[in-house]
């Protein structure tokens, strides 16, 4: 059972993040202080740069070389089979639709046209992105020793390094955004040219700057009018999906997006470059290449740095939950998604992600304590970084703000369920 002063520690870390989300709430909703832009803008400085000094300075701090393999695999382990699956998932749908489009539906409704990509990435933030830091620790020292803070520690570098920056910021995230025409909107640079690629009646080459930006020698052209009436171009609405290669004959091959092999590898590309453009790419491996160092040399980053990294990465916890309260403030319902999805989301969070980790831990050989900290920490509050990410993106934040708030009220009373039956 966990103790009552484990709980109070749990309840100082909560408290904070609500003042934050509250005040956020209040300075939009009554006090009109903030517009649309501001709040943007505050959302973007959290992107920007107070996650990667955040990132920077907990993967710096790491022992990467006394990571327990096995939690690790575990938690990997269930990562893949969620990813996997959502994918699978998607392909089966984008199928499916397809085939009613070919058999004279008419195309359906734009909402069903849409890619369900979309999903895939909230889908797998909701069950497997966990804030491990604020509420983790606190909550995982009370119930297994100090020992525990260590191990969750490791589980926030996987988390940061390969899941939130390769997985989801570019792999999904990146992709759609170049896919939609859309540059990488948390970097500092200005939005790519595709978005203003001018088209004729008939079609005409994108704007030369985009093949220049792209270094890519290839020939990219807009749809003819005549192939707009096709079941491919009805779901392509915006202009990065109305592109197709000159090559007349290429198959349509992209199973989830619906776009040909040579424009899907456009895309990667695109989206791939972007990669080195984002500060959370440079923290991450930055901070993982010092720890490596400094973890084997026994040397410590100067004070001066460490403080000034400190002072930023301070702001990244507080200033993201005081922009999701400003999001909900801008919403017409309180709960943004409704009800229903709500409760998708929690059901994920909540027993998806901690009944996979069970399986693929007890798959792995985990036992003990480190199955415990599996699960229950599959079993903590999605992390507040989603909505961030969810918010610059433009994909489901309504989801992930609804998933921050409302799963950290109700992750104390699971996480103690969880507690009591892993202990019977």
């Amino acid at each position: 059972m966990i103790p009552g002063s484990a709980v109070y520690h749990v309840v100082e870390a909560m408290v904070p993040l609500y003042t934050a989300a509250v005040l956020g709430y209040a300075s939009v909703r009554w006090l009109r202080a903030f517009s649309d832009e501001q709040c943007a803008g505050i959302n973007h400085f959290v992107a920007l740069y107070a996650i990667p000094a955040l990132i920077f300075r907990m993967v710096a701090t790491s022992d990467p070389y006394g990571m327990n393999g096995r939690l690790i695999a575990a938690a990997t382990l269930q990562k893949a089979v969620i990813l996997l699956s959502l994918c699978a998932w998607a392909l089966l749908l984008s199928s499916y639709r397809r085939r009613r489009r070919h058999g004279g539906d008419g195309g359906g409704k734009a909402s069903d046209l849409a890619s369900p990509m979309k999903w895939v990435v909230t889908n797998f933030s909701a069950p497997t992105m966990s804030s491990t830091i604020i509420i983790g620790v606190p909550l995982l020292d009370g119930m297994y020793g100090t020992a525990s803070g260590s191990l969750v520690a490791q589980l926030v570098l996987m988390q940061v390094c390969i899941w939130y920056n390769i997985i989801i910021i570019i792999f999904l995230y990146e992709y759609m955004a170049a896919l939609d025409g859309g540059s990488a909107k948390i970097s500092p640079e200005p939005p790519a040219l595709v978005e203003n690629c001018t088209r004729d009646n008939e079609g005409s080459n994108i704007n030369d700057g985009v093949a220049g930006r792209s270094e890519i020698i290839m020939e990219v052209v807009v749809a003819p009018s005549t192939a707009r009436d096709s079941p491919v171009a009805a779901e392509a609405t915006t202009p990065a999906r109305e592109v197709m290669m000159s090559s007349a004959g290429a198959a349509m091959t992209a199973e989830v997006l619906g776009v040909s092999p040579s424009v899907s590898k456009y895309v990667i590309w695109t989206a791939g470059k972007k990669l080195l453009k984002i500060p959370n790419t440079y923290a991450s491996f930055l901070g993982l290449a010092w720890s490596l160092i400094a973890s084997k040399s026994g040397i410590k980053m100067p004070k001066i740095v460490d403080d000034s990294l400190l002072t930023i990465s301070t702001a990244a916890v507080g200033l993201s939950m005081f922009a999701s309260g400003t999001f909900i403030a801008r919403q017409k319902r309180f709960v943004p998604c409704g009800y229903g999805m709500a409760s998708i989301s929690m059901a994920l969070k909540f027993l998806v992600g901690p009944v996979v980790v069970l399986l693929t831990s007890v798959a792995i050989g985990l036992h003990g304590i480190l199955l415990r900290i599996a699960v229950v920490q599959a079993a903590l509050p999605l992390a507040v970084n989603s909505f961030v990410y969810a918010e610059e993106y433009k994909v489901h934040a309504d989801v992930m703000s609804t998933g921050v708030i409302l799963g950290t009220f109700i992750s104390l009373p699971v996480t103690v369920v969880y507690c009591m039956l892993l202990g019977l």
